[in-house]
């Protein structure tokens, strides 16, 4: 994967993948504190790109709160094994494989969040709705026979 820059290596001399020794590490010391010499070479600079593939998130967190409070369907619970499975792509590094079960996860979670809280919210107005019709019969009927049988 080529991006078209050069990278160099953080510490001068490990071109070989050697270890810094203590004299380079205070060689570079001595530089940073004391200043370079003074020369006429050109500056150079170091850029250290830090991937942002690292940071895939397995939501499973989320996929949790849903097996617990939101299962509907079951939902919670399938986001919880791809979030488990996402994390354990991450473990062995693959990342490619980690950002799709945690896709997955996601749209699950997504899913099973909107489907628990319309059948939770649909399920109380319907209950409500049950109680208040039987509260209103239970009064009829009251009235009709003045109380007693």
């Amino acid at each position: 994967m080529s991006t078209g820059c050069y990278m160099q290596p953080f510490f001068p001399g490990t071109y070989n993948d050697v270890p810094p020794t203590y004299e380079m590490l205070k060689e570079e010391h001595e530089v940073a504190v004391f200043g370079a010499p003074q020369s006429s070479a050109p500056v150079t600079t170091t850029v250290i790109n830090i991937r942002s593939e690292t940071a895939v998130p397995d939501h499973i967190v989320w996929s949790l709160f849903n097996t617990i409070f939101m299962n509907w369907c079951c939902l919670g619970f399938v986001a919880f094994a791809y979030s488990m499975k996402s994390r354990d792509r991450k473990m062995v590094g693959d990342m490619t494989g980690a950002q799709t079960y945690a896709s997955t996860a996601k749209c699950l979670n997504i899913w099973a969040l909107v489907l628990g809280l319309l059948l939770t919210t649909g399920s109380i107005v319907l209950l409500l709705f049950v109680y208040t019709t039987a509260y209103s019969v239970f009064l009829k009927s009251m009235q009709e026979n003045n109380g007693y049988h």
